[in-house]
């Protein structure tokens, strides 16, 4: 059902309903026995609430765009290798990182039209997401997608410091659309977007985006890499 423009956002995730659900039961617990502390973990569930959040966007549909597959601040624009476990060719893309902190969203969306070529889970490390390093070490899940036109790209949700829990409900072959939920990273994270050959990105290091929302390349323009500064 979408909601009415304006209208508080209250969907929460599935995979808060757990946390939320003990959360509740715990402040009973916990005001029956001293109501202070119940009050203390009655703010903490409302905060589970907050962060398993899972709110509407508006997807631009206009074929060849890539969108930011999460909430985050735009943390690094580099050249680097897809996941190897990927099976894509050895030669550099164009890779923007996305970093979440523990307010943005962390539901995760679709960057593209497309079909999954491969889904791959790699065991790693939970050093902090913010570190260029965490792209190689740290636990991942990473995603192939064949698009529409021909090309391919990668996506990959990176576990974080904090982050425990990587879920990814893609499969192979599955059929996606731009702006579909996938998945979600529980706690502070990262996605990386390794863009097609060629993409330039529309987005600067620094810049706040809005998942399934903010266009992070145009595979139909022509305009160079885009450049920003704080104002």
């Amino acid at each position: 059902m979408r909601q009415v423009p304006g209208a508080p956002d209250v969907r929460v995730h599935r995979a808060g309903w757990p946390f939320i659900g003990i959360g509740a039961l715990v402040t009973v617990v916990l005001a029956v026995i001293w109501q202070p502390v119940g009050g203390i973990a009655g703010v903490a569930t409302l905060w589970m609430a907050y962060f398993f959040r899972d709110p509407d966007r508006v997807t631009p549909t206009r074929g060849r765009l890539i969108v930011s597959p999460a909430d985050g601040t735009v943390q690094m624009i580099v050249g680097a290798l897809p996941p190897p476990e990927l099976g894509m060719e050895t030669s550099e893309r164009t890779r923007v990182s996305i970093f979440l902190n523990v307010f943005d969203v962390h539901v995760n969306r679709a960057p593209a039209d497309g079909t999954v070529v491969a889904v791959h889970h790699r065991q790693g490390k939970f050093v902090n997401a913010s570190l260029d390093k965490a792209s190689e070490d740290n636990e991942r899940v990473s995603v192939r997608l064949a698009l529409s036109d021909g090309g391919e790209m990668a996506f990959v949700q990176i576990a974080g410091l904090i982050a425990r829990r990587i879920v990814c409900d893609l499969k192979q072959g599955a059929t996606v659309r731009a702006g579909e939920r996938f998945g979600i990273i529980r706690f502070g994270s990262r996605v990386d977007v390794y863009l097609p050959h060629g993409a330039n990105p529309l987005v600067a290091v620094g810049q706040r985006a809005i998942g399934g929302e903010t266009v992070l390349a145009d595979l139909a323009g022509a305009e160079g890499p885009r450049l920003g500064e704080v104002r």
